[in-house]
């Protein structure tokens, strides 16, 4: 079978997927992005729902830190489609953005349905064309790509090249199920196993303290595990706990929990008060009333006591010295890792080491790579969508070398 000239098959319709198809349209590739669920951007719509964050204002250094072992992987992609040219990218589709407090950047109608409705309209300008409910099913035996349509035919498609970005293996309702890796490593491919990242964790909580907080959150704590302390907020959880904080401590967390079975994670329920001045308040006399009562005046929730008990038993230090040192460094044994469909991004994907810089594989060279297929993870704030579009752009800048090469 001989491929068509100039055309690109983008597989996938979130972030990673629309980036490249836009770049490669924009120089002059006749692109077809194919997507099995009905419609493209679930997963980026849902991740917006909260306020969609696109990125972050930090400097250059720090940013490619929150990217762990993968920093220096991934610099020449972020570098080249960096926040900068992130926040350009969203104000020239009429969706100016701003910094909030934490240093993250949003777009100011903070939805991302605005912003996914005119980048359609862009694509369309350009041409793209996208086709929904096309499940991939890998190559026949001539090197053509194969889909499931919607209505259980069979269609091929001989593209010029080729651009995956399938997503990872969490929310799997919502079109990331991972089914592409059994695809990939029958041809070779190095894929690393999937694990969660950006999840929550189980904790064996008592029956009553499930009944009574679950749903509930612990706001503006701190906490330290391996050296590291995050300040954010957390959610009690019916099976554990979740939240921001959390998150931003997930990778170190999911490994030890992985290697001992368990982990322990120190929270500071007051960490704007320091040690002295938190025992200075427990200090004060209560004269007649509860201890519960009491941490109350000093600021703790019923939660915050709760969760105290949970950590040590019913029975609280009265001594201010002892219950102030508690209260700064509460214990929280982590039994395990949170579901992989439930975690917000993956750990795990194909290999960096199977690719070329151009993020083609080497066992597959007219194929791209980009986005969460990747095997990378990061924290929320921001560092997701900005590897997941600046590898996209990075695979649909690729292509068009690859093919104007060969013209």
């Amino acid at each position: 079978m001989a491929s068509t000239p100039k055309t690109l098959a983008v597989i996938g319709g979130g972030p990673a997927g629309l980036m490249a198809a836009e770049v490669a349209s924009a120089a002059g590739l006749a692109v077809t992005v194919y997507e099995k669920m009905p419609s493209v951007g679930r997963k980026f719509l849902m991740a917006g729902r909260g306020g969609l964050n696109l990125t972050h204002s930090e400097d250059a250094a720090a940013f490619l830190g929150r990217y762990g072992a993968r920093a220096q992987t991934l610099r020449p992609f972020i570098e080249a489609f960096d926040a900068r040219t992130m926040v350009a990218w969203a104000e020239g589709l009429g969706q100016p953005t701003f910094v909030g407090s934490s240093g993250r950047m949003f777009p100011k109608a903070m939805k991302a349905s605005p912003l996914l409705r005119a980048w359609l309209t862009r694509l369309a300008e350009q041409d793209v064309v996208i086709r929904t409910r096309m499940d991939w099913q890998g190559w026949d035996d001539q090197g053509a790509l194969m889909f499931q349509t919607g209505e259980g035919a069979r269609e091929t498609v001989f593209p010029a090249a080729t651009v995956l970005a399938l997503g990872g293996a969490s929310w799997p309702k919502l079109g990331s199920d991972g089914a592409w890796r059994s695809i990939l490593t029958d041809r070779g491919v190095q894929v690393a196993p999937f694990q969660p990242a950006n999840g929550g964790f189980t904790v064996e909580w008592s029956a009553p303290f499930r009944a009574r907080f679950a749903g509930s959150p612990l706001k503006t704590i701190a906490l330290t595990f391996d050296g590291r302390t995050v300040r954010g907020e957390a959610m009690i959880t019916g099976a554990g706990i979740e939240g921001g904080a959390v998150y931003a401590l997930s990778a170190r967390l999911r490994d030890a929990v992985a290697l001992d079975g368990a982990a322990t994670v120190m929270i500071d329920i007051r960490p704007d008060l320091s040690l002295a001045a938190l025992e200075q308040r427990l200090a004060k006399p209560r004269g007649s009333g509860s201890l519960s009562n009491h941490l109350r005046k000093a600021g703790l929730t019923p939660l915050a006591v709760n969760l105290l008990r949970e950590a040590v038993g019913s029975e609280l230090p009265t001594d201010p010295a002892p219950l102030a040192r508690l209260i700064k460094a509460l214990p929280l044994r982590l039994t395990g890792a949170a579901p992989l469909e439930r975690a917000i991004s993956t750990a795990g994907g194909v290999n960096f080491d199977a690719l070329d810089p151009g993020l083609a594989m080497q066992a597959l060279p007219a194929v791209f790579v980009a986005g969460e297929m990747l095997d990378w993870e990061a924290p929320t704030g921001g560092y997701l969508l900005q590897a997941c579009f600046a590898t996209g752009a990075a695979a649909g800048r690729a292509a068009v070398r690859l093919l104007q090469d060969d013209l």
